[in-house]
């Protein structure tokens, strides 16, 4: 979220008046909160009833009522997701479908593409979000406006028919009776469609009962962990499978077409000529889409650029300009030559490939579709030096075709790997529903949300367009970008937080880089934990040493913020609710803790014995004062300035989302608790009862001013609660930022499921994971686009940690240590794990007391291994005589073997390599 000045838009309608709109802080304070205390004031029996909206009652039940047959349904490996059209689920699906950071690019639930977002128009206060538009919410007392940064998607989700701005499509033409049947691969041809969501693939089935063929379209960009470069493609792949249904062969004829996108939608270039241009690249044709005739004043516009467009069959028929509306497949013939129209015609080329299908056989045909626009915004120029020259894929290729042309290079790579990631995230025990929502999040770094410049530089916005500077205090949220694609967090923390945002006179990380001037706390505390993830995801310390020196001014910065001595943050500063809270602040405070022990466990690696010990003492004490003194006796608080008071916004004694969030954090990095267990159960378990409901209705009907992120109807995590009742609960001054305190925001939700699960709170992390999946069922929104202030909204990727902790998940790669305790079936487990160099499956089988096996097969790339984790193992046995090691066939001796706390640790006497296909079996007999 980001602190803006009030400023006022006006919005030209179609009458020809102006509209004002306000931005997001006037929005809270003149629709929300001033008008909330006026009206109060009139009507003053409501001052005394629930709908005091100055000071209302808290109204979550602290029973949740929830059915044990669906309750027990979550831990269920269940079905696989579908969505259909005869459930009316398909006209809202969004799935990204480009490369990483090449803009937005949706197929949708017809398997048509839509949106295109790839053309640089994204920007802060300019255009917003995926559908740049405002809607009227009645949120319980009155018609609001809602902005796409403030939900507005969530209300009225952009519906895939009215955003399909290039033409595109496929059509299939079959002799049925003695006539031609065409059917377009679109909704209203078919008798049913089904979406079948596998981020990053998708699988769209078409079938009619009167159609003698079944089409199935899988969709995907090329996306391998562990290989940024060749993820970050601008493509887009198509492959189709005709199936014959009867028991005769079938002469089928399928086209494919594809619109030249250049400047689509201008209306001032109309001297500009669209061009059609065949290229023979690799054995098959590619269609080349240009302009010629361009002013000098349109090439540095963000919609100047190429587009490409093949079939992979070097049988097809090619059609650089299609005549006739509809498409009739059987009756195109094919043109090769340039195709050169003014620019306000349409310019649609085409390939169509005529197959003979025998009975019940199956026949594939491929298409890809690239573009290449390489003008980045130019406010982002402006205040970017790295936007200057573009961006990475601008870099690397000179066009669109150039693009075309490394995929048809690199196909069986580019396919095989992807593939081979869908396979090994879906080959798992664990429930279907619950590893989509875990992992979709990560799509939005295949939107316009994420750029990489020519430079290397990675720079993000909170949500597409809106607030910009990769935020700190946001992204530390994410886990799944860290886990699939490293590279990219190393590049984050060693070019803006100890690049460009680093001040090296006080260890200062600017929140925002080149966007702000000032530090944040709970962002500062992020960076160094995330250092810790990103040095635990190398394979050696090079990444550390080499950052030490200004990583240990940003972990001194954190120490100098504890002006009394007592081991707890109490510097007022900015944090992620975009306010200067005073005091000592429990969710502040035990991520400051967390940050400083991880940077004891760096300065250990990096050799700075004496820094280590001044981490350790200041976690030591900090650790027994917040235990001491934020605790009281059932949640995590916020002690107020003792100068100050409660002069100002805070959640003092209320019941705040983030209260144990740097105890979350230790699960994902492998660190020791900073917070009493018993004490961490009781503040979860408040958090449950206090500010968790199956129906957040009731609550946010009459706690008004917060934004619209979960609806009447909906289950979900209120960020801040009042449960005690206390009148000025939030400070004697409240201001617009205490709107937040009454929404759910799903990346801190996911954070807090997170955590439930790595504390055996199963069913409750399930539940609350479970109903964000349902708020996002394809039937009501898009399931691929989690909103916050704006559309894919980066903090959303703290839904990767919830697999993390269900797994169990440990791994430090210069140590040489991986380790497993699932929380889910773990007498027969089975599910995918990534490395810094590697990827695979890990299976875990009980097959009696004391006897297990465990398995890790290498899928992709290499890892190198000293140490096996393994928890919940306390029956099985430390007699090496009784644990038998093998790489495939091949015994491996072991050094020691010992229990380490709650888990059981196996050394190996050499370093065990495994490279792609190994398998490091472990067995207790």
């Amino acid at each position: 979220m980001q602190l803006i000045e009030t400023k006022i838009y006006f919005h030209k309608i179609p009458d020809g008046n102006y509209i004002k709109r306000m931005d997001r802080r006037s929005f809270f304070k003149k629709t929300s909160l001033i008008g909330l205390g006026v009206l109060a004031s009139h009507f003053t029996v409501w001052s005394k009833s629930i709908f005091s909206w100055d000071n209302p009652i808290h109204n979550i039940p602290e029973q949740k009522d929830i059915d044990k047959q669906w309750l027990a349904s979550l831990h269920q490996r269940g079905e696989k997701i579908v969505y259909r059209k005869s459930k009316n689920e398909l006209r809202y699906i969004g799935m990204p479908v480009g490369g990483l950071h090449t803009g937005t690019v949706y197929i949708g639930g017809d398997g048509r593409l839509w949106l295109w977002q790839i053309f640089n128009t994204a920007y802060d206060g300019e255009r917003e979000g995926i559908e740049p538009k405002n809607v009227q919410w009645n949120n319980g007392k009155e018609l609001v406006t809602v902005r796409p940064r403030d939900g507005s998607a969530y209300i009225e989700p952009a519906i895939a028919d009215n955003l399909r701005s290039i033409e595109q499509g496929f059509a299939i033409s079959v002799a049925v009776g003695g006539k031609q049947v065409v059917k377009e691969l679109r909704e209203n041809h078919w008798d049913e469609i089904v979406f079948e969501p596998t981020y990053p693939t998708c699988r769209v089935t078409y079938s009619s009962a009167n159609f003698p063929v079944e089409v199935v379209l899988t969709a995907y960009s090329p996306f391998i962990p562990l290989d940024q470069d060749n993820s970050s493609l601008p493509l887009t792949t198509l492959h189709l499978e005709l199936r014959n249904k009867i028991n005769t062969p079938v002469e089928v004829s399928l086209t494919g077409w594809m619109e030249n996108g250049v400047f689509k939608g201008r209306k001032d270039l109309n001297a500009v000529r669209k061009v059609s241009r065949i290229l023979d690249k690799a054995g098959v044709k590619v269609l080349n889409y240009s302009c010629k005739q361009v002013p000098d004043s349109a090439l540095q516009a963000g919609d100047y650029g190429t587009m490409a467009f093949t079939c992979l069959d070097p049988q097809a028929w090619v059609h650089t300009k299609l005549e006739h509306w509809p498409v009739a497949p059987h009756s195109l013939q094919s043109d090769l030559n340039d195709s050169v129209v003014d620019f306000a015609d349409l310019q649609v080329g085409a390939y169509t490939v005529k197959r003979i299908i025998k009975p019940t056989e199956t026949s594939q045909i491929s298409y890809a579709i690239s573009w290449h626009f390489n003008n980045p915004h130019p406010k982002l120029k402006a205040h970017l030096k790295d936007a200057q020259n573009g961006y990475w894929y601008g870099a690397k290729f000179n066009d669109a075709v150039a693009v075309i042309d490394y995929y048809l290079a690199h196909r069986q790579k580019l396919d095989g790997e992807t593939l081979a990631w869908q396979q090994t995230w879906n080959d798992t025990t664990l429930p279907h529903w619950f590893m989509d929502r875990t992992f979709v999040n990560i799509g939005t770094l295949a939107t316009a949300n994420t750029m990489r410049f020519a430079s290397g530089r990675f720079w993000g916005w909170e949500g597409i367009g809106a607030c910009a500077g990769t935020c700190t205090h946001v992204w530390q949220y994410g886990q799944s970008m860290g886990r699939i694609f490293p590279d990219i967090e190393r590049n984050l923390r060693e070019v803006t937080d100890l690049g460009v945002g680093f001040q090296p006179e006080t260890g200062a990380i600017i929140f925002r880089a080149e966007y702000e001037k000032r530090p944040a706390i709970d962002g500062q505390a992020g960076v160094i934990l995330r250092f810790y993830r990103d040095h635990q995801m190398s394979t050696d310390d090079t990444f550390l040493k080499r950052n030490w020196p200004k990583l240990k001014q940003a972990i001194q910065f954190i120490l100098d913020q504890d002006k009394n001595g007592d081991g707890m943050t109490d510097t007022p500063m900015e944090n992620t609710l975009d306010a200067v809270w005073e005091g000592e602040i429990g969710w502040i405070v035990g991520l400051c803790l967390a940050a400083i022990q991880a940077a004891a466990l760096m300065a250990e690696e990096a050799g700075d014995r004496k820094f280590q010990q001044i981490c350790m003492n200041y976690v030591r004490k900090g650790t027994e004062n917040m235990d001491k003194y934020l605790f009281n006796g059932e949640y995590y608080i916020h002690r107020p300035d003792t100068i100050q008071g409660r002069k100002k916004l805070g959640s003092y004694n209320t019941c705040h989302i983030d209260q144990v969030y740097g105890q979350a954090w230790c699960f994902q990095v492998d660190m020791p608790r900073i917070n009493d267990r018993e004490k961490t159960l009781s503040a979860l378990k408040a958090l449950w009862k206090y500010n968790f409901a199956m129906d957040v209705g009731p609550y946010i009907k009459t706690h008004l001013g917060g934004r619209p992120y979960a609806l009447a109807g909906e289950g979900g995590m209120v960020m801040n609660t009042n449960p005690k009742n206390e009148e000025k609960a939030y400070g004697d001054n409240t201001t617009w930022q205490l709107g937040y305190f009454h929404e759910c925001m799903s990346g801190f939700e996911h954070q807090v499921a997170a955590h439930m699960m790595a504390e055996g709170m199963i069913d409750e992390s399930l539940v609350m994971t479970r109903v964000i999946h349902d708020r996002y069922h394809a039937a009501k929104r898009n399931p691929f686009n989690e909103i916050e202030c704006s559309d894919h909204y980066a903090r959303a990727m703290a839904s990767y940690g919830t697999f993390i902790n269900a797994c169990g998940f440990s791994y430090h790669g210069p140590k040489g240590q991986i380790g497993f305790a699932p929380k889910i079936g773990s007498s027969d487990f089975k599910a995918p794990f990534t490395t810094a160099m590697g990827w695979g499956t890990y299976i875990q089988k009980q097959q009696m007391e004391g006897k297990r096996v465990c398995q890790l097969t290498l899928n992709y790339g290499a890892l190198e291994l000293k140490e096996f984790h393994l928890g919940n193992a306390e029956e099985l046995s430390l007699d090496a005589k009784q644990i038998t090691a093998l790489q495939n066939d091949k015994q491996i001796s072991l050094h020691k073997v010992k229990r380490q706390g709650e888990r059981l640790v196996i050394n190996f006497k050499d370093k065990v390599g495994l490279k792609k296909g190994d398998t490091l079996t472990i067995r207790w007999s």
